[in-house]
C-alpha cells in the first residue's frame, strides 16, 4: 500500500511539475537551472538556512582554530562554496580556497567576499567534489563541505578526495540534510518528492544516508550529531553536523 502510495503521489507531483519536465526533456531546463535558476534559489535559500542553522555553525566552526598547522596558519578547502554562506564564521587570517562544480554564483560570492575581508581568499578553482586533481595531496588543515554532499555525483568518491587534501591530523566540516527516520512521515514525503526534488534542484537527493558513508570512511576519529534545522515547506528538516579527523 505504501509503495503503491507513494507512486501515485509521485505522479500527482510529476503532473504539478509537468512544464519542467517538458523543459527537461527539450534540453532547456538543465542549462537554464544550472546558469539562473539554481543559483539564484540558492543565494534565497541560504539566507534562510543561515537564519536556521546559526546556532549550528557557530558552535560547528569555533573548532576550527584545533586544526592549525605547526606554523600558526589554517589552511582551508570549501567544496561547493556556492555564494559563500559560512565565510562569515571562518577564524580571521585563515587562507580559503573555494571550490564549486559551478561557475555561476560568482554574483554572490563576490558580495559574500566582499563582507567578509578577515579572511584571505587565495583560490576559486572550477572543479567536482570527486575530482579535486587541481589541490596538491595532504596540503589543507580543514575541509568544509555544507549542503553539498546530498547532490554529488559519488559520495564515496568525495569523502576519498577530502581524505588525499587533508594533512594528517586535519580535519573535515560537515553539515548536510540528510534521510529522515524510515518509519517516519517525514521520510514518506521524502520518498514522494525525490524524484521531482532532484530535477527542479539541479541534483539534491533527498534520502541519503551520509551519515553512513562517514562511518565507513577512513577516519580516525568521527564527530558526528544528529539535528534538526526546519525550514518551511521543505522535506530536508534532518540534518547531520560535525567533523571527521584524518
Amino acid at each position: 500500500m505504501t509503495e503503491a502510495s507513494i507512486l501515485l503521489l509521485r505522479a500527482c507531483l510529476a503532473l504539478l511539475a509537468m512544464p519542467i519536465y517538458l523543459l527537461s526533456f527539450l534540453g532547456i531546463w538543465e542549462p537554464f537551472c544550472k546558469k539562473i535558476f539554481f543559483p539564484f534559489f540558492l543565494e534565497k535559500l541560504s539566507v534562510i538556512h543561515e537564519r536556521k542553522a546559526k546556532k549550528q555553525k557557530q558552535e560547528l566552526f569555533r573548532n576550527l582554530t584545533d586544526f592549525k598547522s605547526p606554523s600558526g596558519e589554517l589552511k582551508l578547502l570549501e567544496i561547493g562554496t556556492g555564494c559563500g554562506a559560512n565565510f562569515q564564521f571562518y577564524p580571521a587570517g585563515c587562507k580559503v580556497t573555494c571550490t564549486d562544480i559551478s561557475p555561476n554564483f560568482q554574483q554572490g560570492l563576490s558580495r559574500s567576499m566582499n563582507k567578509n575581508q578577515h579572511i584571505h581568499y587565495e583560490h576559486f578553482l572550477i572543479a567536482a567534489g570527486e575530482d579535486l586533481h587541481q589541490v596538491p595531496s595532504g596540503s589543507v588543515d580543514a575541509v568544509v563541505c555544507t549542503l553539498v554532499l546530498c547532490s554529488v555525483r559519488d559520495v564515496n568518491g568525495t569523502l576519498k578526495e577530502v581524505l588525499r587534501v587533508l594533512r594528517p591530523g586535519g580535519a573535515f566540516f560537515f553539515l548536510e540534510h540528510v534521510a529522515a527516520d524510515r518509519s517516519s512521515w517525514r521520510y514518506f514525503w521524502q520518498q514522494v518528492c525525490y524524484p521531482t526534488w532532484k530535477l527542479v534542484f539541479d541534483g539534491c537527493c533527498l534520502t541519503r544516508e551520509i551519515w553512513k558513508n562517514l562511518e565507513q570512511a577512513n577516519f580516525s576519529d568521527l564527530n558526528i550529531q544528529h539535528t534538526t534545522v526546519a525550514l518551511p515547506w521543505t522535506p530536508i528538516e534532518p540534518h547531520i553536523v560535525g567533523y571527521a579527523v584524518k
